[in-house]
């Protein structure tokens, strides 16, 4: 057994090996010869490892059920070990005096690429690209090169749409059974072609269309927006941000966030990629390729999350109208709320100023909810929320009903028995409590090493980011926090991530192992 998850765990940190040397053609492009050093020696270190592990373990059994799970967690834990080794290798060869360069002009401040050598930033910085969350060591995005900063987009657009849907897409030894466990441990389990493996590739490709899309989106975008921006810049920061936006990521190339165009047209302009990388990839695949328009309002996910991203915008607007500190609610307000929700993470406001109200209305709202099944997003997802209320208006309506009335529910346009409805209902229900535990025991860790200058309600929403891998911030996450704190904060990017379930199962058979217990 352990040999069959060290292998399908190794062949992605072959793939990571790969994923790590794209950044080095940035590298060569502007010059950051140090970057390309540390690009070239982490790929070998990653690559050079997994191949040494992987070419002694040719023959050994398909995966099972309990195993894809358990390939799934560890799998995504040595990505964002091994993924912070560019980090580390980067800030501690380059000198000072080169780190300083990467600073913009007429900028006094010190080069963020400093933070990089703590190994536990790196690793922070990692989990937070992989995992599409968005929180951030880099207090100064722009100091720490443009390769660097690359390096950061690419891993949350690879990490969005997921290794082992990438393993899949890729490799061609794994057989059908295996391959569709695989694939359920990581996605949604929704297929687009009746094989798991064209499945695989058929979300890769449009995952790309739409990024591409993005990119040339952003960039006209931006060109009569801004027609002073530089085009080169332009270039990279479309590149980057549609890489981010369509994971849902939420990194940025400038200093602070979205703001730092200080436009409000730019700002309209990224609520687009926001909307689409909170939409679920076979909706989108469904909408573009088969153009099945209908389905914008059919699909029961879409249709909500549409509805959500509108009135929620409108609500958190009102709410920030009694808020100090608010120079613009409507405009802070809508953005704010939509990025949430789509747990995209880009940012126009000072959250750590709003009052306490609108602070609790995002994390309920939004934050913890998440964008739709299927997508990049964090959260509980949608699909779970709607599930919820209807099984709770369900059982309402049961108790006028006669006993001899067959008591079944249509949801998502198909018809689900008492039975069906039941157990969908337990496992929907069970996965948000467990979800809501680690934002609590995380809340109550935050309160206890967070700074003198933060709420309760600023803990409750950092660590519900963290869970939801939304990577908004009231500025608790940052290089002085607590190392305990800070490693929390990445037990919970990974957590959510995979869905806490693959981590449990991990530490169970960890404690016990894989035979049954009796409970």
């Amino acid at each position: 057994m352990y040999k069959t998850i060290l292998k399908q765990v190794v062949s992605l940190q072959l793939i990571l090996g790969g994923v790590i040397l794209v950044p080095g053609i940035v590298a060569i492009i502007y010059n950051e010869w140090y970057a390309l050093i540390g690009f070239l020696i982490s790929s070998m270190i990653v690559s050079g490892i997994a191949y040494l592990i992987f070419r002694n373990l040719k023959n050994t059994e398909d995966p099972q059920y309990q195993q894809s799970l358990l390939i799934a967690a560890l799998g995504w834990l040595m990505i964002i070990i091994m993924g912070s080794i560019p980090y580390f290798i980067i800030a501690q060869i380059t000198p000072l005096e080169v780190m300083q360069s990467f600073v913009p002009k007429g900028m006094d401040y010190q080069s963020s690429l400093l933070n990089f050598r703590n190994p536990l930033h790196c690793l922070f910085e990692s989990t937070s690209a992989f995992t599409t969350t968005g929180l951030t060591m880099s207090y100064h995005e722009p100091s720490i090169g443009k390769s660097l900063m690359f390096y950061r987009c690419f891993s949350q657009w690879v990490g969005g749409a997921g290794f082992i849907v990438m393993a899949l897409a890729i490799f061609k030894h794994i057989p059908g059974q295996s391959a569709i466990l695989l694939y359920g441990s990581e996605a949604s389990g929704t297929k687009l072609k009746t094989n798991v493996i064209q499945t695989a590739r058929s979300i890769w490709k449009i995952y790309l269309f739409l990024t591409l899309t993005m990119v040339a989106y952003l960039f006209i975008g931006t060109y009569f927006i801004l027609p002073d921006y530089p085009i080169a810049e332009n270039i990279f920061d479309a590149i980057n941000h549609a890489m981010a936006g369509q994971s849902t990521g939420g990194f940025s190339t400038l200093d602070d966030s979205i703001a730092g165009y200080k436009s409000e047209k730019m700002e309209i302009l990224f609520l687009l990629p926001m909307l689409i990388g909170g939409l679920s990839i076979p909706f989108l695949y469904r909408f573009t390729v088969l153009q099945n328009f209908k389905e914008l309002w059919c699909d029961i996910q879409s249709r909500a999350f549409i509805i959500a991203s509108i009135l929620g915008g409108i609500f958190l607007s009102l709410l920030l109208m009694t808020s100090d500190g608010v120079s613009d609610p409507i405009r802070e307000g809508a953005f704010q709320f939509i990025s949430g929700l789509s747990t995209t993470g880009w940012q126009t406001s000072n959250i750590g100023q709003w009052s306490d109200l609108p602070v609790l209305f995002i994390v309920s709202g939004a934050m913890i909810i998440g964008g739709c099944a299927g997508g990049t997003v964090g959260g509980v997802k949608i699909i779970r929320a709607l599930l919820l209320q209807k099984g709770l208006r369900w059982h309402i309506n049961k108790i006028f009903a006669s006993k001899n009335t067959v008591k079944k529910v249509k949801f998502n346009n198909r018809y689900l028995l008492p039975e069906e409805m039941n157990a969908q209902l337990a496992k929907a229900g069970i996965f948000t409590l467990i979800y809501i535990l680690f934002v609590f025991f995380s809340t109550c860790i935050t309160v206890y090493f967070m700074g003198e200058d933060y709420s309760l309600v600023d803990a409750i929403f950092e660590s519900a980011s963290a869970q939801g891998t939304v990577g908004l911030s009231t500025g608790i996450s940052d290089p002085s926090m607590s190392p305990i704190l800070e490693t929390v904060y990445i037990i919970q990017m990974w957590a959510g991530r995979i869905e806490i379930i693959p981590i449990l199962v991990l530490v169970r058979v960890l404690m016990y192992g894989t035979k049954i217990r009796n409970i």
